[in-house]
């Protein structure tokens, strides 16, 4: 980070109080956890789920453009950021076809087993051992999905989606990870901004190839959805978290962040009428617990896989 950067952002911690930060952090995590709302309103309008993944990320990606310009200097790290984008559009894919057909609330405790895949990509590909408390927070998250989506907890027909939705924790782990080990020394926004266009020119091809009724908004109806999904669980919460997280701490962003579950099974309960059933509950407490447990002391790996970079 540049003088200029560390005084702007000095500027920023300067001005805003703790407790209207940790507001913010709240605030942007509901917006995050409203994305199963939106994504299943395009789908059910005829949008096809490469397309609901391309403009989640769209606006961004065109509003933070001239950062990415401004910062080509450190390509690597840029390179870094496109490549995390492509998993990430990817992973979004998955996520917004199983949000078709599967509980939205078993989704998100799916969704939310991403620390799982941080700790265990950071280990493969960047040789950084887990420490024993990530690894039993990650125990508690593999029993939560386990409990949620195990057998029993679904229907049969839902399990190929709920596979097909692994892509979106793992293509968010591997985010971290690119975060934590290549993509640091980029000024946040910057990094935001590189995602969100690596996101955007790897879903480009499938955009390009697909029937314009699967990729194009049909009426005033999907225009909405399309500007929600992009602002109100995307690009604001995502400006947001990223003044106001430094201002309170990881663990502290990472606490007020968990709100994220308990909104999907909110969208779920009360956008889709589903009745949430005693597993999914178990699940998302078990995953919470996780969260406030492994904040309760400062660690490297485990701050680093329960707080929310670019998504």
């Amino acid at each position: 980070m540049t003088d200029a950067q560390s005084h702007i952002q000095s500027h920023w911690t300067s001005r805003i109080p703790v407790p209207l930060a940790a507001m913010g952090v709240l605030f942007s995590s509901i917006g995050f956890g409203l994305v199963p709302y939106f994504s299943r309103g395009l789908t059910d309008d005829g949008l096809a789920p490469h397309a609901v993944a391309f403009y989640r990320f769209a606006l961004a990606a065109v509003f933070l453009l001239p950062l990415v310009l401004r910062n080509l200097t450190q390509w690597r790290e840029i390179c870094w950021g496109l490549a995390t984008g492509v998993a990430m559009g990817v992973g979004w894919i998955g996520f917004a076809t199983a949000l078709k057909t599967a509980p939205a609330s078993t989704l998100g405790v799916i969704y939310m087993t991403y620390p799982v895949f941080t700790v265990l990509l950071s280990w493969v590909l960047f040789s950084d051992p887990p420490t024993r408390r990530a690894l039993f927070a990650c125990g508690l998250i593999f029993l939560a999905a386990f409990v949620a989506a195990g057998p029993g907890a679904v229907a049969a027909e839902h399990i190929p989606a709920l596979l097909l939705a692994l892509f979106a924790p793992i293509g968010f782990g591997f985010s971290i990870c690119a975060l934590v080990h290549r993509i640091a020394r980029l000024e946040p926004l910057a990094r935001i901004a590189s995602v969100a266009l690596g996101a955007v020119l790897g879903l480009a091809p499938l955009m390009l190839s697909s029937a314009p009724a699967e990729v194009l908004p049909k009426d005033r109806e999907t225009w909405v959805l399309i500007v929600g999904i992009a602002t109100v669980s995307a690009l604001v919460p995502q400006l947001i978290y990223t003044i106001c997280s430094p201002i309170i701490g990881a663990s502290r962003s990472a606490v007020f962040g968990s709100i994220e579950l308990p909104t999907m099974f909110a969208v779920a309960v009360f956008a889709f009428g589903e009745a949430l059933t005693w597993q999914q509950v178990a699940g998302c407490v078990l995953i919470l617990s996780a969260i406030l447990l492994v904040q309760s002391r400062a660690t490297r790996n485990v701050a680093n896989t329960m707080t929310k970079p670019e998504r």
